[in-house]
């Protein structure tokens, strides 16, 4: 467990320091993702960007666990 917090805060604090050049990439506006906009309501579902996500973080978990 504290392994893992411990590269839970490595990770946290790189991404905090990358945050400005880590916004400009088009995640939340990759195709698939479903947006509705109406008038008095908005509507975004990122699916396409959740699974992108949850394929990047599986593999940084199994490296890690490979490393460990």
């Amino acid at each position: 467990m504290q392994k893992f917090l411990i590269y839970g805060g490595i990770i946290l604090v790189i991404a905090g320091l990358l945050w400005p050049w880590l916004s400009k990439l088009p995640f939340g506006h990759l195709p698939g993702d479903i947006i509705i906009d109406r008038p008095n309501m908005k509507i975004y579902i990122p699916i396409a960007t959740m699974i992108v996500i949850s394929i990047v973080l599986s593999l940084i978990m199994w490296i890690i666990k490979k490393i460990s």
